[in-house]
This record gives C-alpha cells, sequence and structure tokens, in this order.
C-alpha cells in the first residue's frame, strides 16, 4: 500500500499538494497502449470536441469506454492530421474532430442501445426518418468499426474568427456548413448528396480534398468520416478506456 503524508494536508497548500500527487501518479498509472498518442500532444491547433463523452450525440447520454473527452488515435494517423491541420489553417480553417478512437466496449453499447425499442428521446435530432434497429443494417453504425482500429476519425472544418482592428475576434468559432449535423442518419449525409446547395457542396468537397491529400480514405455514406491509408493495426479492435 502506497501512503502519502504531509504536515500540511489539513490546509490549502496541502490539499493542493496532495491533489498534484494523485494526478501525477494518475498519469504514471495510465498509459495508451503502444503506438498510440492523444492529438493535443501532436496537433494542438485542431479542436476536439468529442461528443460520445457527453449528451449532444444520438444516444444522448455519455457512451460507455468514454472516460474523458479527448481524442486517442494511432501516432501515424495523428501526424498526418497535424500535417492537414498546417495545410488548411493557410487558408483559414481550423480541423474539429468528433470522434477518433472508438473502443469496443463504446460500439458493443450503440448495439444494445439500437434493440431498445423505448428509447427514441433523440429520434428528431440525428434519425427522424430512420428505425434505430435499422441503423446497423443500413451502415450508419457498424458492429465493428474501423474507429475501434484508431486510424478512423469523424472531422470537419471550422473557419478561423477574424480580429477586428482592436485585436478583438468577431465571431465564435463554427463549424462550417456541410447540409447536415454531424451523426445525422439520413441519405443527405451522403457525401454526394444531390439535394445539397453549391455551398454545402463546395465545403465537402474541401475536407474531402484535403483529407485525401493527406492519405485518408473518405466514406460515402458520411460527408465526416475518414480513414487512414494503410493504417497500422487494420485488423485489430481496441478495447481500452478514453481517458
Amino acid at each position: 500500500m502506497l501512503i502519502f503524508r504531509t504536515q500540511h494536508a489539513g490546509t490549502w497548500q496541502g490539499k493542493t499538494l496532495i491533489f498534484l500527487f494523485l494526478a501525477s501518479l494518475c498519469q504514471f498509472v495510465y498509459a495508451l497502449p503502444k503506438g498510440f498518442v492523444y492529438l493535443d500532444e501532436i496537433a494542438p491547433d485542431i479542436i476536439e470536441d468529442i461528443r460520445y463523452a457527453g449528451h449532444n450525440n444520438f444516444v444522448g447520454s455519455p457512451i460507455p469506454g468514454y472516460l474523458m473527452p479527448r481524442c486517442i488515435l494511432t501516432r501515424r494517423a495523428a501526424e498526418k492530421l497535424q500535417r492537414a491541420q498546417a495545410d488548411i489553417s493557410s487558408r483559414g480553417y481550423r480541423l474539429k474532430v468528433y470522434d477518433c478512437y472508438r473502443p469496443q466496449m463504446s460500439v458493443d453499447a450503440f448495439n444494445r442501445w439500437s434493440q431498445d425499442d423505448k428509447d427514441t428521446r433523440m429520434k428528431a435530432l440525428f434519425y427522424p426518418n430512420e428505425a434505430k434497429n435499422k441503423l446497423f443494417s443500413k451502415g450508419y453504425i457498424a458492429r465493428y468499426s474501423g474507429h475501434s482500429r484508431g486510424s478512423t476519425v469523424d472531422i470537419t472544418l471550422v473557419k478561423i474568427p477574424q480580429r477586428s482592428k482592436r485585436g478583438a475576434t468577431n465571431q465564435h468559432h463554427r463549424s462550417i456548413n456541410m447540409g447536415t449535423r454531424f451523426d445525422y442518419f439520413d441519405k443527405s449525409t451522403h457525401v454526394f448528396y444531390p439535394g445539397l446547395n453549391q455551398e454545402q457542396l463546395n465545403n465537402r468537397m474541401l475536407l474531402r480534398r484535403l483529407m485525401i491529400k493527406f492519405d485518408f480514405v473518405p466514406y460515402h455514406k458520411e460527408w465526416w468520416h475518414f480513414t487512414l491509408r494503410d493504417e497500422p493495426y487494420p485488423r485489430s479492435y481496441f478495447n481500452f478506456p478514453v481517458q
């Protein structure tokens, strides 16, 4: 048993010391598998909005396996994204990731959710035109996801806010118009959906060309979904938590 004592344990300084010690201990105990990295350590300019760690997703609650809202990827995928971010920043954009590595336990939770006919609280926002028990068979969700191999990302583009002459930004970070929200299960999310207006199609093509340029393969049914070409673990489905 590890025992840690301080003469100042009851003071503000003592509590701070204990907190810092425990935080460093957690970092020491938990280590990512070999070949995996946290994206923010490789590409800190990429925005992370990890939806499955919160309530803003098609289930409506945090997904098992997501203990922290962090993006984890294979090092090769993270380095490619860093290069993509450097490339697109010159055009006034930042990348934003919605999901990265996904534990198999999370995929299994999606499967259980799809079989619960009574839970349709997020239907109007995410799958108004589809029955939830058909989402797997139609290819919107997979029982073995490329995300669990660590080299697949769900991603979009954000316009970098412009600064006024006084130095203040005059707009918030907002994702550009892709025609649908992320994880909207509908034919309108297909990359070349004919009902798009010109702006929406141009935005999808901008993201698509960027990701292809840096060796990511698009998925034709979801404008946000890309998998690294020649991914390092093509037949491995990992199950460690996101934390």
